[in-house]
């Protein structure tokens, strides 16, 4: 079917589901609490599939880059790595976004960085600060909460934005880059 160009992404919770996903997801998502699951690591690493991989709540930029080693190891370097928010002290948000790791990484590893502000902050009005923040700091995408009635998603609602934030945000990212490349 037509997706007019969307890709599909579809977390994946154990090896076993990965022949299913395959099938379906044009990305395979680890998330953060299976970052350090070395068996699914290395089952994706088998598939023909891009991987998604999300940074674990306290992992090192070492223990990210680890994980994906795991992955390219097992003979899949289609990897992109996400700064999905680390655990902090912090309580006034969800996580603290890590920024600082997108030019290291970008720094160690030719892989593509993306960030997920709507997880790093789950604060619905910091999302578009810190997306804005992400692309400036050399981000290669976004990954962003949305729904046409935020309070209304079944999970995840206090960070999802709007269709028209999301609208503004893609406008905003895209005169970044721009002024980053004049």
């Amino acid at each position: 079917a037509d997706r007019h160009g969307l890709l599909l992404v579809g977390e994946v919770l154990d090896a076993t589901q990965i022949p299913v996903a395959a099938r379906y997801l044009d990305v395979l998502q680890v998330g953060a609490r299976n970052m350090y699951n070395t068996t699914l690591l290395r089952e994706l690493g088998r598939a023909r599939r891009p991987v998604l991989l999300k940074r674990g709540f306290s992992a090192t930029l070492e223990e990210w880059l680890g994980a994906a080693e795991y992955i390219a190891a097992a003979g899949n370097p289609r990897i992109i790595l996400c700064e999905r928010g680390i655990r902090t002290f912090e309580t006034a948000t969800r996580n603290t976004l890590d920024l600082n790791a997108v030019p290291l990484v970008r720094a160690r590893t030719r892989l593509p960085v993306v960030v997920d502000p709507s997880h790093g902050t789950g604060v619905r009005e910091m999302v578009p600060a810190m997306a804005n923040a992400a692309v400036a700091a050399g981000a290669d995408g976004l990954l962003l909460e949305v729904h046409t009635h935020p309070d209304r998603a079944t999970s995840d609602a206090r960070q999802t934005i709007t269709t028209a934030a999301l609208h503004r945000i893609v406008d905003d990212a895209i005169r970044i880059r721009h002024a980053l490349s004049s």
